[in-house]
């Protein structure tokens, strides 16, 4: 999964951008519900907190942003998730959207992502091909029919003027699909430039609001490199 996600990172990222991709030791071959969601969020602040002073940004390789506003309240460094960046990308390209995905168990995760972004009025549909996978890893391949016919349908049925193929597995389809009646929005790629963008405006961590650094907390128990971090006074 992550050799196809950073496939699709590289033809995104700017010359002078260098990619560091990392894979979780440990957790599930890809998210799909709430539950793993949430373990999956512990998991990228513990990731974050052991590149920190590797990195500029950080992409969170997730579709549905596990631990994303945790990472940017602890974080000060711009952090980006795949479903946030390609639904506000799909917004400057159109007025509705589309989510073409691969599962139906995602779709509940994916619609609260939507609520959590503020940009469900934005939505046309979300859709699913009736077809079954036998492997997540090969989900492009054995799909890809299926998969543009939802696509074609969100563009000529629903209204769609942008279509978001959401899904890690689904990484890099979107750029396979030239002929597609709608625009397609990777989110991968989406997330990269994104992150690009955001290191060049250059923002420092947020000392009021919402996002501003938690004080430091003594703890135990936790990843040692996070809970450094968490000890660690923000300001």
């Amino acid at each position: 999964m992550t050799s196809i996600m950073t496939e699709a990172a590289t033809g995104a990222a700017a010359p002078d951008s260098e990619l560091i991709p990392v894979t979780a030791t440990r957790g599930f071959p890809y998210i799909s519900s709430r539950a793993e969601a949430e373990i999956a969020g512990t998991i990228v602040l513990e990731m974050i907190a052991a590149h920190i002073a590797e990195v500029d940004a950080v992409v969170i390789a997730a579709y549905g942003d596990p631990g994303l506003y945790a990472a940017r309240e602890l974080f000060d460094l711009p952090v980006v998730g795949m479903a946030e960046a390609a639904m506000l990308t799909a917004c400057m390209l159109g007025s509705q959207f589309s989510l073409v995905t691969f599962s139906e168990d995602l779709v509940p995760w994916y619609r609260e992502s939507l609520t959590v972004a503020g940009l469900s009025s934005r939505l046309a549909s979300i859709r699913v091909p009736p077809a079954e996978f036998k492997s997540v890893i090969n989900v492009q391949s054995e799909l890809r029919a299926p998969l543009y016919t939802e696509v074609t349908a969100a563009a000529e049925q629903d209204g769609a003027d942008v279509v978001i193929l959401g899904g890690a597995p689904l990484a890099g389809l979107a750029g396979q699909l030239s002929d597609a009646p709608a625009v397609l929005v990777d989110p991968v790629s989406a997330a990269v430039k994104q992150a690009e963008a955001l290191v060049c405006v250059a923002p420092r961590g947020a000392y009021a609001g919402s996002m501003k650094r938690p004080p430091a907390k003594i703890n135990s128990g936790i990843d040692a490199r996070l809970g450094e971090w968490i000890a660690k006074s923000g300001h």
